[in-house]
């Protein structure tokens, strides 16, 4: 199934936590929605400015998924179907080009610099709400005795 032009829903689906479980990653309709909305507004927009394939590290989490996932928050857009990790390691595209495309372009909920160096994230979580307004925030997350904190973006 089509989420946009460039996005399959099995590729937000894909979790090899969810394989190895026996968990089912399908979502449900509104979630489904949800998805189809962060697509159109933060996927596609991404993959048509830099004209290359976009990868999604973490995408669509179901309530189970979620619970199984180490470190994910009871309250993750991800099982909301609002929110993608993108990552693009190994390509011509760093994760600090996509993360400011992302806050200078987007109108996106939530935007965070995940780990990684001063210089680029391991990876950008981005997330859009489908109803309601987006909040802007832009936070860094670091590791601090093992947990992640978070700190607004400067």
């Amino acid at each position: 199934m089509e989420l946009s032009k460039h996005l399959e829903l099995a590729e937000v689906i894909r979790s090899s936590t969810a394989k190895r479980l026996g968990i089912n990653n399908s979502p449900i309709a509104e979630h489904l929605s949800n998805l189809k909305a962060l697509a159109e507004n933060i996927f596609e927009p991404i993959r048509e400015h830099f004209k290359r394939p976009i990868f999604i590290s973490s995408g669509y989490r179901s309530a189970a998924l979620n619970k199984a996932t180490p470190g994910a928050s009871k309250t993750s857009q991800h099982s909301l179907g609002e929110a993608l990790d993108i990552d693009m390691d190994g390509t011509e595209i760093s994760n600090k080009q996509i993360f400011h495309f992302i806050k200078d372009n987007l109108d996106f909920d939530q935007l965070i610099w995940e780990f990684g160096t001063k210089d680029n994230p391991d990876w950008v979580h981005v997330s859009h709400k489908a109803q309601g307004k987006q909040r802007k925030q832009i936070l860094v997350a670091i590791k601090s005795k093992g947990k992640a904190t978070y700190t607004l973006f400067k």
